[in-house]
């Protein structure tokens, strides 16, 4: 059985989501890798927990609590010290509940994700990514139940898989290697400072956050590297629709400006079966598109 000593190894590469500034661990509990702690911003002095092996890296883990009532309850009975216990109960005493509540929504993707593992759509994107040489250290925007960012590990020397959902990285970390950590984060507030990738990937997530900025928080994140990008390019969330999409034309157009290269497969638009199992009777179809460029 391989030892992972995981996300100690990763504070290199970690930093405050809030100012960038680097980060202390009081570790509470230990094993092969960490299991519950601390992470304090030597700077801004922001706190962040780690909780069942996770490292939660918000700047206002107040409001996304607000917004998981059921999920505050499951993080408190997974909470395996009393000063972790503690600290979550007198967080829990001051929030002001609101009225949705997304815990049950993510867990109910977390189980379409997991019931589609198997889809064309990942083998697809599978061999893609299996062309592209080794590279150093990689992020995945959105990585969700960690489908892509597992599997690149084995051919990749470090990966970051992040994403909003808790329940979501529980499920990608039953498979976890050696050079791989998940993060539950904020795509607008990422952990990693000035740090750069040479490979990122956001696999349909365009409709989570404005394009635009997207690709402008990713391209900040590259000096020479691969971004893979793909989407069904489907914007409609009522009152949370994106305010400036991009079809499959405009995104390789604003790629090139930022100087990146189109791979010759993935200069035209795509049409990948993307199916999605609800349940025995439902499922969702899409025709995603998938880019690969290079700078």
């Amino acid at each position: 059985m391989i030892k992972i000593e995981m996300f100690e190894s990763s504070l290199n590469f970690i930093r405050c989501p809030n100012c960038g500034g680097k980060l202390n661990l009081d570790n509470y509990k230990k094993e092969s890798e960490i299991l519950e702690g601390i992470l304090k911003c030597k700077k801004c002095q922001l706190d962040f927990p780690i909780i069942d092996k996770i490292p939660i890296m918000l700047i206002d883990f107040d409001k996304y609590i607000s917004e998981h009532k059921i999920l505050s309850g499951k993080l408190y009975k997974l909470a395996s010290t009393k000063k972790m216990k503690e600290k979550l109960k007198l967080i829990f005493n001051g929030i002001s509940w609101k009225n949705t509540d997304k815990s049950e929504v993510e867990e109910r993707w977390a189980d379409i994700y997991e019931n589609s593992r198997n889809d064309e759509f990942y083998k697809k994107i599978k061999r893609h990514l299996e062309l592209i040489p080794k590279r150093k250290v990689v992020l995945e925007y959105g990585c969700s139940i960690g489908i892509i960012s597992n599997y690149i590990s084995d051919f990749n020397e470090k990966v970051f898989g992040v994403d909003k959902s808790f329940i979501a990285i529980q499920i990608a970390k039953k498979e976890q290697k050696n050079n791989i950590e998940f993060i539950l984060s904020d795509f607008a507030s990422l952990p990693f400072g000035n740090k750069k990738f040479d490979m990122i990937l956001g696999l349909n997530i365009l409709e989570l956050i404005e394009p635009n900025i997207l690709l402008k928080i990713m391209n900040s994140q590259i000096s020479k590297g691969y971004m893979i990008i793909s989407d069904p390019y489907d914007y409609q969330r009522g009152i949370y629709s994106v305010k400036h999409p991009l079809n499959e034309l405009q995104i390789r157009k604003k790629l090139i400006q930022l100087k990146f290269k189109i791979s010759i497969e993935t200069k035209k638009p795509s049409f990948i079966p993307w199916q999605l199992k609800l349940n025995n009777r439902a499922n969702l179809n899409y025709k995603v598109d998938i880019i690969i460029a290079k700078k």
